[in-house]
């Protein structure tokens, strides 16, 4: 049997070999991707998680963080300067009440101050457009700690 005729026979092997080396080439691209864009999100949480400690509350799970947030923010930094979202605060800013009972109260600053600071993490160009609408809120330190 001469070597060019074993080689012709089983080229299957051949063809096959190539398949599965694409196939864990591809399979390792995609792995490696996911893993970098997990650890940019875990370190976004980590940095989150450390400014919440530095402003005086509990530290945050950093994995469910970065599972809300991922990388770009999330629905924070999704136009965080429309009147949807303003109208949100100010209704978050209230007593707590429904309906007729619903009255605006002085809310506390922290609640305000974690917002901007999720921004000014996940997307800093946006922060400037908030910064306005968050100064206009009058503010107290109103939660006991």
């Amino acid at each position: 049997m001469s070597p060019t005729r074993f080689a012709s026979e089983h080229k299957w092997i051949y063809y096959g070999a190539i398949v599965v080396l694409l196939g864990l080439v591809v399979a390792g691209l995609v792995r490696y991707s996911a893993i970098t864009t997990n650890n940019r999100a875990t370190t976004k949480a980590n940095e989150l998680a450390d400014a919440a400690v530095a402003a005086g509350l509990p530290r945050p799970d950093t994995e469910l963080i970065a599972g809300l947030l991922g990388t770009d923010g999330g629905l924070v930094c999704n136009d965080p300067a429309s009147a949807l979202k303003s109208a949100l605060w100010k209704i978050n800013v209230s007593n707590g009440a429904a309906f007729v009972g619903q009255r605006p109260v002085i809310g506390d600053g922290r609640a305000l101050r974690a917002e901007a600071t999720i921004i000014e993490i996940y997307c800093p160009e946006k922060l400037d457009k908030i910064q306005d609408r968050l100064d206009d809120l009058k503010t107290d330190d109103t939660v006991r700690r």
